[in-house]
């Protein structure tokens, strides 16, 4: 058994620096997607009709389908939330 540690748990379980970064943001878009619907008391159907989506498709995001939904999915939800999103750039640890 190895005991390497990780940043995060997708530094552990994605191949490939590129991939980590994908679930990373994904993750943080998720995450703040379904704080919002809760924040704002939407029930899912309320916020499917918003997002323009089933409330299957609210219903796997609160779930934390994370595989489910691409970036692009993502950020048109947090945009039509009216949320900001803003995102820095760091040199690599």
């Amino acid at each position: 058994m190895s005991n390497e540690r990780f940043a995060s748990v997708w530094d552990a379980i994605e191949d490939t620096p590129a991939e980590t970064a994908h679930m990373k943001l994904r993750s943080v878009l998720m995450m703040a997607l379904k704080e919002h619907i809760a924040r704002t008391g939407l029930s899912q159907v309320q916020a499917a009709s918003l997002f323009g989506v089933t409330q299957l498709r609210i219903s796997d995001l609160v779930s934390g389908k994370i595989d489910l939904f691409s970036l692009d999915n993502l950020i048109d939800m947090v945009s039509t939330a009216g949320l900001h999103i803003e995102m820095q750039v760091l040199e690599a640890a």
